[in-house]
């Protein structure tokens, strides 16, 4: 299942963002720094490459199909994209086993920058995961993208559940991304080809979900060979902390929590003891920050929720 974002031909629900993107590049309007800011797994990273590969390819044999909002996979732009070769695009994201986005990472970045362009053609930057960048890489940047330069576009992407400093914000052109629970299972239908609704369990569906986060639960569910049709989100948790995915598996370990806290919403919206579930939900946000602060073993944390919580 190849679902990187570089490799997305079909754009879905963009449209209204798309077009103004289009609108503004097409009566030479467009600033040169866009800011996509919404939850993780919302498309916007596939949203920034379908606007790089419709500026790129405009003059291209087989340019970018506005009509079907897709991509055109024999132009020369989106072959030289999936490679990692084109000489006018340069991305920056964070680096494996890394908690920031560098000084380095930028610095490297303003060297290309100062670079002719080929073609003399637009040079586009794209940088994910703004929110990581470190205090010096932010003042790196802030410095880059405040010179006056109509070859270099900045697309920047902002996961919107962390903060970024708001005078990068204020600089930028900003689309504010958020889809109704109906749109985010449509996208992740016709990106996956199925019903999502007939394959996960009603249990585990949630209307803080994003489609990046029912296709990576799917995706996990045919690494494990469970089938989240006969898992509803108890047996879901025990199975996970049995098993010890919040400490193998990268989506478990960035998603454990909000399972825990729909499934504690869930108890409190039923219990006829609200008070008892608060307390230990109390108690147990409280447990996690020691854990995340003091770097414990999150094991312990989770046997006691699985014993005391899901065993009752």
């Amino acid at each position: 299942m190849n679902l990187l974002p570089i490799t997305q031909k079909k754009l879905y629900n963009y449209d209204i963002f798309f077009n103004e993107i289009v609108r503004l590049e097409n009566n030479n309007k467009l600033p040169n720094k866009i800011l996509l800011s919404g939850a993780k797994g919302l498309g916007k990273s596939t949203m920034a490459y379908h606007i790089i590969n419709y500026i790129f390819s405009k003059n291209e044999e087989s340019p970018y199909n506005l009509k079907l909002y897709e991509i055109n996979e024999n132009n020369r732009s989106y072959k030289l994209l999936k490679n990692f070769s084109h000489p006018n695009f340069y991305s920056i994201d964070l680096l494996k086993d890394k908690k920031n986005i560098e000084i380095n990472q930028i610095r490297k970045m303003i060297e290309y920058t100062n670079k002719s362009s080929f073609n003399n053609s637009l040079k586009i930057i794209l940088i994910n995961n703004v929110e990581l960048l470190n205090p010096n890489s932010i003042n790196a940047l802030l410095k880059v993208t405040e010179e006056p330069n109509n070859k270099i576009l900045f697309i920047l992407i902002h996961n919107s559940y962390k903060k970024i400093l708001k005078t990068l914000k204020s600089r930028c052109l900003l689309f504010k991304i958020n889809f109704k629970f109906n749109d985010v299972v449509n996208i992740t239908n016709k990106i996956l080809g199925v019903n999502i609704l007939e394959i996960i369990n009603t249990d585990l569906i949630n209307y803080y979900n994003t489609p990046g986060d029912y296709i990576k639960l799917i995706k996990f569910s045919q690494e494990t060979g469970i089938d989240l049709n006969s898992y509803d989100l108890k047996k879901f948790l025990i199975y996970i902390i049995e098993e010890k995915y919040y400490q193998k598996n990268n989506f478990i370990k960035k998603n454990i929590y909000n399972y825990i806290e729909f499934y504690f919403l869930k108890l409190f919206t039923k219990s006829i003891n609200r008070n008892a579930i608060m307390n230990y939900y109390t108690n147990f946000i409280n447990k996690t920050n020691d854990t995340n602060k003091f770097n414990l073993d999150y094991e312990s944390l989770f046997m006691e929720f699985k014993s005391k919580i899901l065993n009752e």
